[in-house]
């Protein structure tokens, strides 16, 4: 694998790490930058779960939470680097640990009061003294949350909020393609994220299809999205 900056692969003349910081900034500058009305709270709390309502709000809690889980699991890989880590390795997963951290904080800004509880990750299903278990964890969290960006879209009814996803699933799927190379190089992308038979598409997955999954990565309150029919 390769783990030298001299030898990274370039993305449009600028190094890996370079483009990272550059997608990064990009999500940055507009959460800045882009002003979102005030919502008024329609989710539900219970002792078991959360219901995230409906309408947008929903939608932005719903990205919210799994920016959540995201930020969760790369802040425990960079306090506990697995095995054997690179330098390399280590700053590009530090670099996407604070993306996903900045993506966390917006939502939780714009939906100021609508915004769910923190939720409560459980990794323990994840090895992270081992580079195969969270490289493939990475890939995952990765491939689900660049799916469920693209799966709620058109539900999104205002414009600029359908801009700023558009903006954050490509800072993902960018991630997700630089998982795919640490993993395996000049695998940054298959069929399993793109319909490449068909559409050449990305794959879009519902909610109901992302919260089975990561709700299996949370402990005490998991997600319900009733709106769209999904029940935990």
């Amino acid at each position: 694998m390769e783990t030298s900056t001299k030898g990274a692969p370039q993305q449009g003349g600028m190094a890996r790490r370079q483009f990272l910081r550059y997608a990064g900034a990009g999500a940055a500058i507009t959460a800045g930058v882009l002003s979102l009305e005030s919502c008024s709270k329609n989710h539900d709390v219970y002792n078991d779960h959360i219901d995230l309502g409906s309408g947008d709000p929903a939608i932005l809690n719903y990205a919210y939470a799994l920016e959540q889980l995201e930020a969760a699991f790369y802040t425990q890989v960079a306090a506990t680097p697995y095995s054997g880590i690179s330098a390399q390795e280590s700053a590009y997963l530090t670099d996407i640990r604070d993306h996903e951290i900045a993506h966390r904080e917006f939502f939780k800004a714009a939906l100021q009061g609508n915004a769910i509880p923190g939720l409560t990750p459980d990794f323990s299903s994840i090895d992270f003294t081992s580079r195969t278990s969270v490289l493939g964890a990475a890939k995952a969290f990765e491939d689900l949350g660049v799916s469920a960006y693209n799966g709620v879209g058109y539900m999104i009814k205002t414009a600029d909020y359908l801009t700023l996803a558009g903006k954050i699933v490509s800072v993902e799927a960018r991630h997700a393609a630089l998982i795919r190379e640490l993993i395996t190089p000049n695998t940054f992308i298959d069929s399993s994220v793109v319909d490449i038979a068909n559409t050449s598409l990305e794959i879009s997955k519902t909610p109901a299809q992302v919260l089975t999954v990561a709700n299996k990565y949370l402990s005490g309150k998991k997600i319900t999205f009733s709106s769209v029919g999904y029940y935990y």
